[in-house]
């Protein structure tokens, strides 16, 4: 939705989940001498001011990275990236998930990212103007169908939709299933939300049943604010790379600490 504005929740708890897990995939996945596509669906502006005073507004980077990021390994991907962003713009700067693609990326691989919000994908463009991504102003799904299977072939595709539309929950195991058929080989993510309406749940049915070999990885904590109807974070993995599992496991303990 054009009316979603990430900047107000970056770093929050589910950030941290989402980005945590996303930086360890990409990590494995660069060990390799070969090259890999990623694609993202929802990209927002990449790199977030935690100082600024949307982010101050709801305090939920404070329950969030400032309270969860010392509790990973020093050596955690996660950690790398977030070190090589402040060091280069700032105390309070905070990547998003196109950030930590691109920082982590080679010069042989290949960057796809969708953001529909002409603002945000302006900001987006700004942050990402010293990598060669490519970036469009266009519906993440309608992308993710054009240009999938990509090429390199081997990679990961992030869906991370702001669920405002009430019936994404009802196409996205569609989506997925539409895409899963074209890159079979992809490793493909969804990020979610745990709401105490149960929202998530018939998506996660759907989806549980098409794809009963996915990895589904879900922390819970408390609601960053009073009447914040966010409960946990969740990740729904398909093609899930080697390993994936056992490193879900020690951020489980991350958020249970």
């Amino acid at each position: 939705m054009l009316s979603y504005q990430h900047h107000y929740h970056a770093g929050n708890p589910a950030d941290v989940h989402k980005h945590a897990l996303l930086a360890w995939m990409l990590d494995y996945l660069v060990q390799k001498d070969k090259p890999i596509s990623y694609i993202e669906t929802h990209s927002g502006r990449g790199l977030y001011d935690l100082g600024d005073e949307a982010a101050l507004k709801t305090g939920e980077a404070a329950r969030g990275i400032s309270l969860l990021e010392q509790k990973l390994a020093a050596d955690h991907p996660y950690r790398q990236r977030l070190n090589e962003v402040r060091f280069k713009y700032g105390a309070n700067a905070y990547p998003g998930s196109p950030l930590i693609a691109a920082m982590t990326m080679r010069e042989m691989d290949t960057i796809h990212l969708a953001e529909l919000h002409p603002g945000e994908n302006a900001v987006l463009t700004e942050h990402l103007t010293q990598w060669d991504a490519h970036i469009h102003q266009i519906d993440g799904f309608k992308l993710a169908q054009a240009v999938c299977p990509p090429t390199p072939r081997r990679g990961l595709l992030l869906v991370d939709p702001s669920y405002e539309v009430k019936a994404e929950y009802d196409s996205i195991p569609k989506d997925f299933a539409k895409i899963a058929r074209k890159w079979n080989v992809g490793i493909l993510a969804l990020w979610y939300p745990l709401l105490t309406s149960g929202s998530h749940g018939g998506m996660l049915s759907q989806l549980t049943a098409a794809f009963p070999d996915a990895l589904r990885h879900e922390v819970r904590f408390p609601p960053v604010r009073e009447g914040h109807r966010m409960i946990g974070s969740g990740m729904f993995i398909i093609n899930p790379p080697y390993g994936a599992a056992d490193e879900a496991a020690r951020i489980s303990k991350v958020f249970a600490t």
